[in-house]
């Protein structure tokens, strides 16, 4: 059994947006879908080690598009949906306690 890890609090991550956060010898990208839901996945990109967390974030299909090559990656899952990465990113659940928002790792 995993031990959740707070990584941030929800009021750091903006609607729409994604930040990023040290997690480990890396670095998690959480994103903010709007009505109290997160997603979190390693924020670098698998094809060529960009940062997600600088890309864009489609709410609607719940992605975000690599800003280098425009990869794109599903949030909840973290597979590429488009080339030229053919690696996912690993995903993490994400749990709200109160304010904090916790991966388990």
């Amino acid at each position: 059994m995993t031990t959740p890890t707070k990584i941030c609090g929800t009021a750091e991550v903006p609607e729409g947006e994604a930040r990023r956060f040290p997690l480990g010898e890396g670095h998690v990208a959480v994103v903010n879908l709007g009505g109290g839901v997160f997603r979190a996945l390693d924020a670098v990109c698998s094809h060529e080690h960009a940062w997600l967390d600088e890309g864009e974030i489609d709410v609607e299909d719940a992605t975000v598009e690599c800003p280098k090559h425009g990869s794109v990656f599903e949030l909840e899952t973290g597979k590429p949906k488009t080339l030229p990465a053919v690696q996912p990113v690993a995903a993490y659940d994400v749990i709200i306690d109160n304010d904090d928002i916790l991966i388990e790792v």
